[in-house]
């Protein structure tokens, strides 16, 4: 398949001729596009986007490649093969002869960036209906050459035949390659993750599907093997300016003075805008060094945090700025009076940390009120619309291209490394590259938010539920918004003054379908520890606030079968009122062997270790995901090995099996780094989690020694999410599976060895 960048750096080169620019890579210079190449594809100035029109979503060149415009992004699931399986199937064209541009502000139209594990879902379902709508134009105008009936014709790789005489034949090339379509779309007048567009044609049904539900390969995996492949640090603009940003040592202090004279001779300067100050030199290394030596007298603040270890009981105690009771049960109360035997427990839950791979990098070049932006952004769409409003610039003149970057699961820091770049190139008139250091990364990026929540359930005699109550209480999921459009939801719209008084406060509740009778779930959302330009402000992380959740939901829903004196998976399948979770649960246990039990079963390994399954499930978005963890435990030290995961996954339609495979094997990997691993730390001040070692993560000898997928395919429902639904029953399963095999309940995570030793030292 055509590498899905291909056309993005054509055209954003073609777009740098014209302005006088030029991009060099670290490979080396790119040579330039010729203005006849590009006549030769396309005769015509591409019509402005619009997304009633079917040319901003598909295109046909001379020679019959196929270009679809995404307006979502990638972050390394594949997800522009599945949409080129999609386009090349509802189309009739050859798969290799599809190729995807996303996320660039000027190519494609804004469909809600990379969010919510909407990319199939929901992005790819108006490329559905543009390119069976393009099929049934093509269609049309072979019938009007051939002068034969639609009926009486057959599509196949972009050809068209005579069904009775395949020697009477068109291709999609000849009938429009090079030219546009210049035909309307039904649009219900939204964008983002809500746009929606159809055609006059109806797409496939999915028995007749030839490309979708194969796993087709992709085509950046050898180019990301050898280093060859272009990530948004790669990228150089002429005469560009190197950044850093300097942040305040106490959270909420702004820089009172600056002494610019500490940089002399360094080769770098001092940008201060207000109470932003950024660093800029000509060569990387200075800029660096330049931001370690700059002497700054920054404001005594109060110290904003409280101490770590009363994190939970702050988060218990804090008034609600908002609450919300999702499912009421008016005899909730009068099930617990009557109970004959009652349990409840709490479990906590820490800030954490995107920790991609590398730290967010951005390249911004600003000339009077136009502005071109590098981003790795899950959004580009959006960063373009912060770059404008921050800059006080027309939204429409900003272009924002989207480039791989270390990965984006949610809001990490690529959106304000962004704007920050566009704001000192604004102020430098120079183009700007600010690449953050870990320490930027990991301590300011927004944070997955800490939450302490609380479960109780009340039985009868015989082990039946009577009431169930779950309450969670944690900081807000839109702290600062999923996505950087506006300056109060970025660190330096904050930095210089605008306004949070419209913070939003949510959360949510655990996605389950038990029937417990008297069941009432509710959310309560604290005010953030520091009001503005805080290092433990939150948003999204992938699943927003699933896994905690459901940590929290499905250990309790294991300690309710020990109470009612149930298997776990008998438990769970005697409530569950869906068929489609019971089918995946069912799944799970006949594959991974599962053994009932009615407690810990406490096994010891030929190595003298203790190990146990455990199981959890959830759904999220339509998609159902069941999980059985394998866990062993090492007594003396505390470590545990999730030594296996088997996973039961309905995700609806399957575009592509191994792909999704490999997504939900991604999932259960960093979750269990997650779960085991990450906690951001703080002081009173700061957060002192800035570096690898100070934030660690999963490593290689900790990772699941075996995987078993189980694909649940069902043609019949519309796909749904798998980027983040499988990250959900990660914790409960793995928590589960510990009390299995030690007879301990863990509470808090992550499960470090040393909170693990602890637990075992109770028994």
């Amino acid at each position: 398949m055509t590498n899905p960048l291909s056309m993005t750096v054509l055209s954003r080169r073609a777009l740098l001729q014209a302005s006088g620019a030029l991009i060099v890579t670290a490979a080396g210079p790119l040579a330039p596009l010729p203005a006849a190449a590009a006549a030769q594809s396309f005769a015509a100035k591409k019509p402005p986007l619009d997304p009633a029109e079917l040319d901003s979503w598909i295109a046909i060149a001379k020679d019959g490649h196929v270009t679809a415009f995404y307006g979502k992004t990638d972050a390394g699931q594949g997800i522009d093969v599945a949409v080129a399986q999609i386009v090349a199937e509802e189309l009739d064209a050859a798969f290799e002869s599809v190729s995807v541009v996303m996320g660039d502000t000027e190519r494609t139209l804004n469909q809600g960036g990379a969010s919510n594990s909407t990319g199939i879902k929901v992005g790819a379902q108006q490329l559905r209906q543009a390119a069976a709508e393009a099929r049934r134009v093509l269609l049309e105008a072979a019938s009007d050459r051939l002068g034969l009936d639609a009926a009486e014709l057959a599509v196949a790789e972009g050809v068209v035949t005579a069904r009775t005489d395949p020697s009477r034949r068109i291709t999609y090339a000849e009938l429009i390659g090079g030219r546009y379509f210049d035909r309307k779309l039904e649009w219900n007048g939204k964008r983002g993750n809500d746009l929606e567009v159809k055609g006059k044609a109806a797409p496939k049904h999915p028995s007749a599907y030839k490309v979708v539900g194969r796993s087709m390969p992709r085509a950046d995996m050898a180019a990301k093997a050898c280093g060859t492949l272009d990530y948004v640090t790669d990228i150089r603009l002429p005469g560009m300016l190197h950044a850093r940003v300097l942040r305040p040592p106490v959270a909420g202090a702004v820089p009172v003075s600056v002494d610019e004279a500490s940089l002399a001779g360094s080769g770098a300067r001092a940008v201060r805008i207000k109470d932003f100050l950024a660093v800029v030199a000509e060569k990387e290394w200075n800029a660096i060094r330049a931001a370690q030596r700059l002497k700054v007298a920054w404001s005594a603040v109060p110290a904003p945090f409280p101490e770590q270890q009363e994190l939970y009981a702050h988060i218990r105690a804090a008034p609600a700025m908002h609450e919300k009771t999702v499912l009421a049960a008016a005899g909730l109360e009068p099930a617990f009076a009557e109970a004959a035997k009652t349990i409840e427990a709490d479990y906590d839950w820490p800030f954490q940390s995107h920790a991609a791979m590398g730290p967010a990098c951005a390249l911004a070049a600003v000339t009077g009120d136009k502005a071109i932006l590098y981003t790795a952004s899950a959004k580009p769409h959006y960063a373009a619309q912060g770059v404008a409003r921050t800059l006080g610039i027309e939204p429409e003149n900003v272009h924002a291209i989207w480039m791989r970057g270390p990965g984006a699961y949610g809001r990490n820091d690529a959106d304000d490394t962004a704007v920050e770049a566009a704001l000192i190139s604004q102020a430098t008139g120079r183009p700007v590259r600010l690449q953050s250091m870990r320490h930027d990364a990991t301590g300011w990026d927004p944070k997955a938010p800490a939450g302490a929540h609380s479960a109780r359930a009340a039985f009868d005699a015989q082990g039946n539920v009577l009431g169930y109550e779950f309450v969670a209480r944690a900081f807000s999921t839109v702290d600062v918004n999923s996505n950087g459009s506006q300056p109060r939801d970025l660190w330096v719209g904050q930095l210089l003054g605008a306004s949070t008084k419209e913070r939003a406060y949510e959360f949510g509740v655990p996605a389950d379908s038990y029937k417990f009778p008297n069941k009432q779930m509710s959310w309560h959302v604290i005010a953030p520890l520091l009001d503005r330009c805080s290092p433990l402000r939150t948003s999204h992380m992938r699943d927003t606030s699933g896994p905690q959740l459901h940590f929290a939901s499905e250990c309790f829903t294991d300690e309710m079968a020990v109470a009612a004196g149930s298997d776990p998976v008998a438990f769970r399948l005697r409530y569950i009122g869906k068929e489609r979770e019971r089918a995946a649960i069912q799944a799970v246990v006949d594959k991974a062997g599962w053994e009932p039990r009615s407690q810990a079963r406490r096994r010891r390994t030929a190595a003298g270790l203790l190990a146990g399954q455990g199981i959890a499930y959830a759904f999220r978005g339509g998609t159902v995901v069941a999980l059985i963890a394998e866990v062993e435990v090492d007594t003396a030290t505390g470590r545990i090995w999730t030594r296996k995961f088997t996973v039961a996954h309905d995700c609806g339609l399957i575009i592509n099996p191994a792909e999704l495979s490999r997504v939900i094997e991604a999932n259960l990997v960093q979750a269990t780094s997650r779960s085991l691993r990450e906690e951001v730390a703080f002081d009173r001040s700061a957060v002192t989690s800035v570096d690898w070692a100070s934030y660690p993560i999963l490593e290689m000898p900790d990772a699941p020694e075996a995987i078993d997928v189980i694909l649940i395919d069902r043609p019949e429902i519309a796909p749904s999410g798998a980027g983040e639904p499988s990250s959900r029953p990660v914790p409960a399963a793995i928590a589960n599976a510990v009390y299995d095999a030690t007879g301990v309940r863990l509470r808090r995570a992550p499960f470090t060895p040393e909170r693990v030793k602890a637990a075992l030292a109770t028994l």
